[in-house]
C-alpha cells in the first residue's frame, strides 16, 4: 500500500512591527499592552484560530530588543497562541515603545520611541508553503528602513504559492511621506491577492495617486448597498484571486467569474 503524501501544515504568518503601547487617557496612564498593526491581527487570530486549532501555526515575523519590554511582548504572544519562533530578539537594543493618547471618542494619537541604533529589520528564515496566509501592511511595509526585507519575504511567500493579504493602513501622520512612498503601495498591491483599505486610506490614495486609483481601484467598486434591516455596507467586485494548490476559490457571483465581498462602510477591499 502506497504511503500517503505528506501535506505541509498551512500557516498564518504576519510580518510587521511590534511595540509596547502605553495608553493614556485624560493625561493619565491606563494600560500597557503590546501592539502593532499586523501584530494586533495576529493576536486576534491566535485567540481564535490558534486556540481552537492548535495544529495551525500562527507565526509573527518581527524584531525586538532583548530587554524587559521584549520579554513582555514574547510572554503576551505565547499567552495568545502566537508562535515566537520567528521573532528576532537582539542584544543591546531597546524594544520600541509608543505613547497612545486617547481623546474623548477613544481615538488614539501615537508617538513612537525607537532605538536609533537598532539595525535594519531582517526577516529571518521561514519556509513558506502553498496555501499559507501571509499578512503585512501599514507604514512598516513602505518605510525604506523595513521595506526591502519585507518585500523579499512577501515575494518569497508568493513564489511558494501562499495567499498574500495587504492592509494599507496609512496614517494621517505620514501624509508628507505619501508622494515618496506611493510607488511602494502600488507594488505591494501588485504582490497581493487581497488588499484592504479603510475609507481614509482610499481618500488619501485617490487624492495623491488619481491615475493609478482610477485605473486599478475605482473600476472594482460597485455602488454602496445595504442588507435589509442591517448596517450600510459597500459592495466590491473582485477579480478571481491567483490560485494555489491548497487555496479555495471564491464563489463566482456573476457570469464573468468575479466574486463579491461586502465590508462595513468604513472599510474597503479591492
Amino acid at each position: 500500500m502506497a504511503a500517503k503524501p505528506i501535506i505541509p501544515k498551512t500557516m498564518i504568518i504576519g510580518i510587521g512591527e511590534t511595540v509596547l503601547d502605553i495608553v493614556f487617557k485624560c493625561g493619565q496612564p491606563k494600560s500597557a499592552v503590546p501592539g502593532g498593526s499586523t501584530f494586533n491581527s495576529m493576536i486576534s487570530l491566535g485567540r481564535t484560530v490558534g486556540r481552537l486549532y492548535p495544529d495551525v501555526p500562527i507565526v509573527m515575523v518581527t524584531q525586538i530588543g532583548k530587554d524587559m519590554v521584549g520579554d513582555i511582548i514574547l510572554s503576551f504572544m505565547r499567552d495568545n497562541h502566537v508562535s515566537t519562533h520567528s521573532v528576532r530578539s537582539l542584544e543591546g537594543i531597546q524594544s520600541t515603545v509608543s505613547i497612545a493618547m486617547l481623546d474623548g471618542n477613544n481615538d488614539a494619537s501615537y508617538e513612537f520611541f525607537r532605538d536609533s541604533d537598532a539595525p535594519s529589520f531582517e526577516g529571518g528564515k521561514i519556509e513558506f508553503h502553498p496555501g499559507d496566509l501571509v499578512l503585512f501592511g501599514s507604514f512598516f511595509a513602505i518605510n525604506k528602513g523595513t521595506r526591502e526585507a519585507t518585500k523579499a519575504l512577501v515575494s518569497e511567500a508568493r513564489a511558494a504559492g501562499a495567499i498574500i493579504y495587504y492592509d494599507i493602513n496609512f496614517r494621517r501622520s505620514h501624509l508628507l511621506d505619501l508622494p515618496s512612498t506611493k510607488e511602494f503601495i502600488e507594488e505591494n498591491c501588485a504582490l497581493s491577492d487581497i488588499v484592504r483599505g479603510s475609507s481614509e486610506d482610499i481618500s488619501y490614495i485617490a487624492a495623491t495617486m488619481p491615475t493609478w486609483f482610477t485605473r486599478s481601484t475605482s473600476p472594482l467598486c460597485a455602488p454602496p448597498s445595504s442588507a435589509p434591516g442591517g448596517p450600510a455596507v459597500r459592495k466590491f467586485s473582485l477579480p478571481e484571486p491567483r490560485q494555489s494548490s491548497m487555496s479555495r476559490k471564491l464563489r463566482p457571483s456573476q457570469p464573468s467569474g468575479r466574486g463579491t465581498v461586502s465590508m462595513p462602510a468604513s472599510s474597503s477591499v479591492f
